[in-house]
């Protein structure tokens, strides 16, 4: 709990911010380019919010490497869980199954979204280093 306790509101402010823009951006991407989708536009707060910021916020002060591996463990649970539950859907023969095939999809997705977290530390670090300092 102490992770939580020493960020300030604007912190706090800046991971949903940035979690929410990305995960609306990404489920439009998604959907525009027929990859998948979340089956409810409420998901974006649930998934990006509710458990990325929390997620990456707890493993903040890890090196890059460590990020990602344990942002690679809470994706591919949250893959995992969103196919098998069936509240995402993937397009059939989307771009990711033409290249990679149909059994790897998740693992893809996974792959991907882990980045997230390294690069969303970097960069609200970067935010409250250089905008928002005092």
């Amino acid at each position: 709990m102490s992770k939580f306790k020493d960020l300030t509101v604007i912190e706090i402010l800046v991971y949903v911010v940035f979690f929410s823009a990305t995960g609306f951006i990404m489920n439009t991407i998604g959907q525009e380019f027929e990859i998948a989708k979340f089956n409810n536009w409420w998901q974006v707060f649930t998934c990006y919010i509710l458990y990325m910021v929390p997620v990456a916020i707890l493993i903040r002060d890890y090196s890059v490497f460590n990020q990602y591996a344990y942002g690679l463990v809470a994706m591919g649970v949250l893959e995992f869980a969103g196919y098998a539950l069936e509240t995402s859907y993937v397009y059939p023969n989307n771009i990711l199954i033409q290249y990679f095939g149909p059994y790897t999809f998740a693992l893809a997705m996974s792959l991907f979204f882990a980045l997230y977290f390294p690069f969303s530390n970097w960069l609200i670090k970067l935010i409250n280093d250089r905008l928002l300092a005092k």
